[in-house]
């Protein structure tokens, strides 16, 4: 995302949607009310009476509208932005959707943003681009392949065959195998073609031999990939990387890889019953006490006006204010416990403190705070 234009004054800011996760920033930045105006197409009205509305021409303008609805499509990656129309050179008051694509200029205009909608904006402005990652997940049979990219978990496919258990030479076990790893192969070397790395990861040898198939198919894939192990494949091993850690330099850059490890630092703190604080009433009273060094906000909070004062006492005191995507596994779990949760610098609790979390509240100080 590349911030083309910035008046604090009157609240007006121009961004270039450079990247698909910067069309979820900026549906997570505007807000009902806002101004927000694009160049887009609308049907002229100066066409003739007697043609049809349904074939008069459409016309390029720039218009401007009072956001009413915000509808991010994670799939298609554009976004919608619909309400009246005003600004432009006509049809002021009727409704229109400004439909958002990568590589788009937007104007927004209103009032200043919220701690959290800071954050996903300061977010988007600090990267160049996101880097696309691709993962394999492998092992006989049993095999997932995504793209991460920015924020985005993109499916690339799911290979999943019956192999045969025979593998003497010649028998169908062995030539099951063989036509398995042709295909992960393939497809490997064709997404990995525009990847900064390929990370094949798997519980077994299957990943050593794919290696092995890509340098001498795709030498400049190869070179890329690295690998790591996994004690499950598909979809959940892809999981289980993201959270782990592991991959940490090679994932470097994507925040969908951060946002999945964040999670998991703050589960497993919470796990150990030290460092970490969840739900509103743990959450402020933490950063209160300046403790909080990560406060990790579901983005369905971010509507909730209850919730900013804590994220702006978060700010003030240098705490880092991350928003997690709600249709990913760290979402999910994030919601599990409570929708805000924190990582802290230091032990902290207070006798009797609510913590707003499924559990029954501390009753006493962690001993070793």
């Amino acid at each position: 995302m590349r911030q083309l234009f910035h008046d604090p004054t009157a609240g007006v800011r121009r961004l270039r949607l450079e990247t698909p996760s910067d069309l979820w920033r900026i549906a997570r930045i505007v807000r009902p009310g806002d101004r927000v105006g694009a160049s887009t197409t609308r049907r002229d009205p100066e066409a003739p009476a007697e043609v049809a509305g349904a074939e008069r021409s459409r016309r390029r303008v720039f218009l401007t509208v009072r956001a009413e609805q915000v509808e991010f499509h994670g799939f298609s990656k554009h976004v919608r932005i619909t309400g009246p129309i005003v600004e432009g050179p006509f049809d002021i008051g009727r409704h229109h959707t400004l439909d958002l694509a990568e590589g788009d200029d937007v104007t927004v205009s209103g009032p200043e943003l919220a701690p959290g909608e800071r954050a996903v904006l300061d977010e988007g402005l600090a990267k160049k681009g996101d880097p696309a990652i691709v993962i394999a997940a492998v092992d006989w049979g049993d095999s997932a392949i995504v793209r991460v990219r920015g924020r985005a978990i993109e499916p690339i496919a799911d290979v999943r065959r019956s192999i045969a258990g025979k593998r003497y030479p010649g028998s169908q076990g062995e030539h099951d195998r063989a036509s398995y790893v042709d295909e992960l192969t393939d497809l490997l070397a064709r997404e990995g073609a525009s990847a900064q790395a390929v990370l094949i990861v798997g519980p077994g040898f299957l990943k050593e031999q794919l290696v092995r198939h890509l340098i001498e198919r795709a030498p400049e894939v190869g070179r890329r990939a690295r690998l790591y192990p996994t004690s499950e494949s598909g979809r959940v091993g892809v999981d289980e990387l993201l959270k782990s850690g592991k991959a940490s330099e090679a994932l470097r850059g994507s925040v969908a890889a951060e946002e999945a490890e964040s999670v998991e630092r703050l589960v497993r703190a919470l796990a150990g019953g030290r460092r970490a604080a969840v739900g509103r009433d743990e959450v402020a009273a933490a950063v209160d006490a300046g403790a909080a060094e990560t406060v990790l906000v579901a983005e369905e909070l971010l509507p909730d006006r209850s919730i900013a004062p804590i994220l702006d006492r978060a700010r003030v005191g240098s705490a880092r204010i991350f928003v997690v995507r709600g249709d990913g596994e760290a979402g999910k779990r994030l919601a599990a416990l409570g929708a805000i949760g924190a990582i802290l610098r230091y032990d902290w609790s207070r006798p009797g403190a609510p913590t707003g979390s499924p559990g029954a509240p501390r009753g006493a100080p962690r001993t070793d705070a």
